[in-house]
Parts: structure tokens; sequence; C-alpha cells
């Protein structure tokens, strides 16, 4: 008998469907390894990943080195080549050429070498040794001061990852303050931070839709004045109930350990990356009509 959670495991390893997994795991006597095995002899693997062909999978990773510290994206086809040895050897040395050569973005890091290598080649080696697309995006390199903290967390193996500068504090609250972002995703730090196109679009949003609902128009100002204060409070850093102890804001306990927050980046897997939908009933007609 296989049991629920093996049959699980198998899915979140492989994106194949609850019953192939089932079938797989027990003409292999449960045996994990065989049954990833058994499932790429049998194609499915191949065809669940078929609408992901775009690399949209992967991990983010953070990574410190003293006042430096890095955060990047390394996206793959599929979840499982992102979990494989090789996928995560790449990654670590990808992480080691940045903070050598101070590489600030994805064209800096690209051309940066390692042992002689320059990444982008690495790269290439790695795809032809794997056999998936892999590519570095979102490159970013944080220099800071003595007197300031970093803080850094990764989530779920690297699915969403946070790096955070304190001006004083410890690094135990600068974690504390990313495993905050990493749950909350705020947009800002603080009100100053907000985009003045994002604020006046979405202060126009609400007064259209305070006048839908028949508000008087003597009051809507008023109205829509609250409803923005609100929406920003929901949105910035430091105005947000912090999600340790609800009763006071993140401000409120990065102050009362005599920090403040100077910076922070928070990237999670596959963002601004739109997965393809095969439409193979489309495919068919259209082989056929050639």
């Amino acid at each position: 008998m296989v049991s629920a959670a093996k049959i699980k495991e198998l899915r979140e390893m492989t994106s194949a469907g609850m019953m192939d997994c089932k079938k797989a795991l027990e003409a292999t006597n449960g045996d994990m390894d065989e049954a990833v095995k058994w499932l790429r002899e049998k194609g499915i693997m191949k065809a669940a990943k078929k609408e992901s062909r775009i690399a949209a999978e992967g991990v983010c990773r953070v990574e410190v080195q003293g006042n430096l510290a890095t955060v990047f994206e390394v996206n793959s086809e599929t979840d499982f080549v992102a979990k494989n040895q090789k996928f995560i050897d790449l990654v670590d040395t990808i992480a080691k050429a940045i903070l050598a050569n101070k590489a600030k973005n994805d064209e800096e890091a690209l051309e940066a070498e390692y042992e002689g290598q320059k990444v982008k080649d690495i790269i290439v080696s790695a795809v032809a040794t794997i056999g998936e697309k892999i590519t570095l995006r979102r490159v970013s390199l944080v220099e800071k001061t003595d007197s300031q903290v970093f803080g850094a967390y990764t989530h779920m193996n690297g699915k969403i990852v946070v790096l955070t500068v304190l001006e004083g504090g410890t690094e135990e609250v600068a974690k504390d303050v990313c495993m905050h972002i990493a749950a909350m995703n705020p947009k800002y730090i603080d009100k100053s931070y907000v985009d003045a196109e994002f604020l006046a679009s979405e202060t126009e949003i609400l007064r259209q839709e305070t006048l839908n609902e028949g508000k008087p128009e003597k009051i809507v100002d008023k109205i829509v004045e609250g409803k923005v204060h609100k929406m920003l409070k929901s949105i910035c850093l430091v105005d947000q109930p912090y999600v340790k102890n609800e009763d006071i804001t993140v401000g409120e306990y990065v102050h009362s350990n005599k920090a403040e927050i100077k910076q922070y980046i928070r990237l999670a897997v596959g963002e601004g990356i739109e997965k393809r939908k095969d439409d193979f009933a489309a495919e068919v007609m259209a082989a056929v009509n050639k």
C-alpha cells in the first residue's frame, strides 16, 4: 500500500498526475528514485511539464558575504530540475561569481568570471548537461556600511527570498523583518517611497468606486482620503501590523530595537514571467490544415 504522503511528495517533485504517481510508486515498491525514473521512461513527466516550457520555475537566491550581498533568480523550465544537484551547484557558482566580481545587474553577472569561465558560458554548459532552458535574471548587488546590518531569509528552498538592510539593530531583528516581508509582500518601505503615478491612479480608482456607491459628492473627498490612508497602511512595510505581534506595526518593532529599515529586496520565483498555456486542440487543427 502506497501512502498518500509519498504520492504527494512524488507529485510535487515531478508535477505528474496523482494517479500516475500512485502507479509509479506501486510499480517500484515505493522507491522514490525508481518512481521518478519510471515516470520519465513512460514520458509522463515530459507530458506533465508541457504547459511550462517557458523557464518560469527555478530558485531565487540571497547570499551575504561581509558587507556585500546579492539577490538573484535562476529559472528553469521545471521545478523538478530546480531541485537537481547540478542545478543547485550552478546557482552556488553564480552567487560566488557575482560577489567576487561585484556584478550589479544581469548583464554584468553574465559577463562575470569564475575559475576562468564567464557565467554565461557556465550556464550554456549547464543547459547542455541538464537538458532544459536556464536563465539568470533580476540580479542585484547591495553594499552596506559597517554600522548597518543585513538580514536574509529563504522560504521554501528559494521560492521566496528576502534581503533587508537596517541601520542599527541586530541580525535577528533584520531577519524578523525579512520573514514579515516574505509573508506580507509590502510594496514600499513607507509613504515617502510611494510612486506618485501609482498613488494618483489608485486615488482616482477609489474616487470612482465611491461615486458609484452613490455617496453624496460633498463627502466623497473625505471618504476617499480615508480609503487612501487605509490602502497605504496595507502596502507600506513600516505601517503593516507585525506578523509576530499584530498589536504593533513593523515600524514600531524596528524602532523598539533601535533600528531603521533602509532597504529591502523581495523576490519570488517566476514573478513577471507568463507561463504559456498550450491549446492542444488548436495545435492539432493547425497541423491538419497545413
